[in-house]
């Protein structure tokens, strides 16, 4: 078994601008999860984050997740929840979930910290939708940024394409 003390954990800041970002306390890290490993023993099959969100600022950009699964559980604070429906406001005590493909971000319109305990699972090949930006991110096996005019592929016509006889000899 291996054990931590998150009281004695150092937050980490993951601040940007003055609009997103968390100060946090990565658990899983603590306990010696390698974030980099495809190795099942290594990468555990979930992340356990203590999230500090605060006043006036977003935990990030709206976004869905591909395979990830979310829990939240807020343990101070109020603030608000967004997702594909709108927003719904969260406080002290309250509990939620975002299955994959569910956008969401957390944001607090308060003037006090929000403290949420987040558990999420950890699938390999994730990737992110940022319905905002209209952009996707794909992590497979490693960190990636694919942008495609999803216009030219929905209508292109389906059939081969010809190669020329110039192509072909070279």
């Amino acid at each position: 078994m291996r054990k931590i003390n998150v009281n004695k954990m150092k937050e980490e800041s993951s601040l940007r601008g003055s609009e997103y970002g968390t100060l946090g306390k990565d658990v899983s890290i603590a306990l010696g999860r390698k974030p980099e490993s495809n190795d099942v023993l290594e990468r555990h099959p979930f992340d356990v984050e203590i999230v500090r969100v605060p006043p006036g600022r977003k935990n990030t950009l709206f976004h869905a997740h591909g395979a990830q699964w979310e829990f939240y559980h807020v343990l101070e604070g109020r603030g608000m929840a967004r997702h594909a429906k709108g927003v719904t406001r969260i406080e002290k005590g309250d509990a939620f979930l975002f299955k994959p493909f569910e956008p969401h971000q957390i944001i607090n319109d308060s003037d006090a910290d929000i403290v949420i305990y987040l558990i999420a699972t950890n699938p390999f090949n994730e990737s992110l939708y940022l319905p905002d930006e209209d952009k996707w991110i794909v992590k497979s096996p490693r960190f990636a940024k694919v942008r495609f005019d999803t216009e030219k592929i929905f209508s292109a016509k389906p059939g081969r394409r010809k190669i020329s006889r110039k192509a072909k000899r070279s």
